[in-house]
Order: structure tokens, then sequence, then C-alpha cells
């Protein structure tokens, strides 16, 4: 398992940033507008809740972004890059690398910008043009204010109920995974089932993709962690797909 998808109770991680400002240089801005803009004219969103007549939109973007395909490029970074750089770097990062596998632009033409940025800054912090396709801003203000939800029908009823104990499999997460490391092979109670059942909008090596129940568990954190790592009368809670969950 990559060490990004263990940290529960990991000690040695310091120095811990605090940062409280939600952007801290103004480049950060614009990879959140870039990222949110992807989101917003993905080609995904005619199938999705709400339904977005997205083929109607007059953008060139016509590929398959979400939060998921973020989070995998981030997590698919070696574990030693992934702690070094900062989070929007991070995003930087995935972004890059998917425009660049989907073809909208080559490896050689981004180190030629970036060469560029480097050797005068001020041009990567320049304005943006103006303006822009009436349709594709329409789009974009719509996803802000309606978003995508990923609740869908449920297919099955859910296998367990709330008091039920089961115990979290031990699989292996691949590439990307939505399952703390710390938890796997551990029990803990089911406390309540989610209305509804949940997809990940992709599927994932380790069984997520296709709609299901989702649970919240409470764990008792020294099923978890050393006693020097728990604190005394405290429970840890988390929510869990149910493809990762069998009865204990």
């Amino acid at each position: 398992m990559k060490l990004q998808h263990n940290l529960g109770g990991l000690e040695g991680l310091d120095p811990i940033n605090v940062e409280k400002q939600v952007f801290v240089e103004p480049w950060e801005k614009r990879i959140f507008g870039i990222h949110t803009a992807m989101m917003a004219l993905s080609n995904h969103l005619d199938t999705s809740l709400p339904n977005y007549e997205i083929a109607k939109v007059p953008t060139q973007f016509k590929s398959f972004w979400t939060w998921g395909h973020l989070r995998k490029g981030a997590e698919a970074m070696h574990p030693f890059e992934y702690f070094r750089l900062r989070y929007y770097e991070k995003w930087l990062g995935g972004i890059s690398g998917f425009f660049v596998e989907e073809g909208y632009f080559t490896q050689e033409e981004l180190d030629t910008r970036t060469a560029e940025f480097l050797e005068d800054s001020t041009k990567a912090a320049a304005p943006l043009p103006k303006g822009g396709k009436a349709g594709i801003d329409t789009q974009v203000d719509k996803y802000l204010r309606e978003g995508d939800s990923p609740m869908r029908p449920a297919p099955a009823p859910p296998k367990f109920k709330v008091g039920d104990r089961v115990k979290v499999k031990n699989v292996h997460p691949g590439a990307h995974s939505r399952l703390p490391g710390q938890l796997r092979d551990r029990e803990a109670v089911v406390v309540l089932v989610y209305e509804g059942a949940f997809t990940y909008f992709f599927p994932t090596e380790d069984g997520i993709g296709t709609p299901m129940p989702v649970y919240s568990l409470l764990f008792q954190p020294q099923d978890i962690w050393t006693e020097s790592l728990t604190e005394p009368n405290s429970v840890y809670y988390n929510d869990i797909f149910e493809v990762y969950l069998e009865a204990a």
C-alpha cells in the first residue's frame, strides 16, 4: 500500500503545515478555477444528477474529469514527491499530466512553456484574457450552484444494518483507493446506513465505481492504534463503501 493511503497514526511526519489561507500564491486560484471548469465541462454530466445538456455547451474540453481523477493523479505520485510538494502543486501536476495524456498538448509543449515562465515569472502572473463563450460561462456557473451528486438509485438492499459488527477487508488499493490503510482488517459497528447508493464516478482496482450503500462505522481507537496514540474515552468514525466490508 502506498504511504499516502496509510497515514492514520503514522508518526514522524513533521513539520505539519498549519497554513490557514485558502490560497497562498496567486497561481493557486487559477489552478482551482481550472479544476472547477474541468468538472463543470466533464463529458459525464449528461448522465449525472442533476442532468446537464453538456453536449450543447460550446467547449473544446471533451474529457471525463471529477474529484476522483484529481485524487488519483495526486496519489499516483511517488510518496516522497507527494509529501514534498504543496497542496496545489499536486493539483498542478495531476491536471497537467491529464491534459498531456488526453492529447490537449504534448509534454514538449508543456516543458517549453514551463521554461518560459521560470525565466520570466511575470508571464505566469499575467491577467487572463477577458471574455469567452457565454455558453461555457453559463454551464460553469450552473455547476457551481447545482453540483454533481454521486447518489444513485440503490441496485440492491444494504447488506448490513445499524448495530451489525463488520470487518474491513484487506484489499489491495491499486493506484487509488478510498479506504484508509489503517482500517484494513479492523472491526467496527455500523451506526448509520446512508439513504440511497453512492458511486465513485469511475471504477478503481479495489472495487468501487458502481453504486452501492455507504455506512458510517464506529471504531474503538485501541483496536486500530497503540495505546500511546489514543485518547481516553474517544471513538473513531469513518464512512466506508460496502465493497470494503464483510460480516465480522
